[in-house]
């Protein structure tokens, strides 16, 4: 019994990180991949915009629990929820500070310009084979968890 107790307790205390994804495949190895390099996260999924502001205005009552960090893919499916999901979250007081990284398959330059007009701090493209998304992960880890300091969660 103790070993569930430590292990709800070690979850508890993990960091949220919010995956907007929609493709069930590309979470799968979202999330295998945060577990090797961030292992102390807690990757959340949401599958569309609705999802997402609604998990979000859950988590507002309690700042511990909004997530740190949110990857976006901006197409859920179409293009028009993303951008629609991304202007929401950066209009929001308590959400708007939460850096944003489009994690997406489209390399088209509109929409790494669209992106970064909503404010994201980061445009990256999928990874195709696993490894890479192993080293585009380890690169995050490296520059979102050691490097750059994050603001604290809002309090509204």
């Amino acid at each position: 019994m103790a070993i569930t107790t430590n292990s709800k307790r070690r979850k508890a205390n993990r960091t949220p990180i919010l995956v907007v994804e929609n493709n069930a495949d590309h979470w799968l190895i979202i999330r295998s991949a945060l577990a090797q390099c961030f292992p102390e996260v807690e990757p959340i999924w949401m599958n569309h915009g609705t999802q997402t502001l609604s998990y979000l205005d859950k988590c507002s009552s309690d700042s511990n629990r909004l997530p740190r960090l949110i990857l976006l893919e901006p197409y859920l499916p179409s293009q028009e929820d993303g951008w629609a999901l991304l202007k929401s979250i950066k209009a929001h007081p308590q959400y708007q500070h939460i850096p944003i990284i489009t994690l997406s398959h489209s390399q088209e330059y509109k929409d790494i310009v669209k992106s970064y007009s909503f404010s994201v701090a980061a445009y990256i493209t999928k990874p195709t084979v696993y490894h890479k998304w192993l080293s585009c992960f380890y690169t995050l880890r490296r520059y979102w968890w050691e490097l750059a300091i994050l603001p604290a969660p809002a309090v509204v």
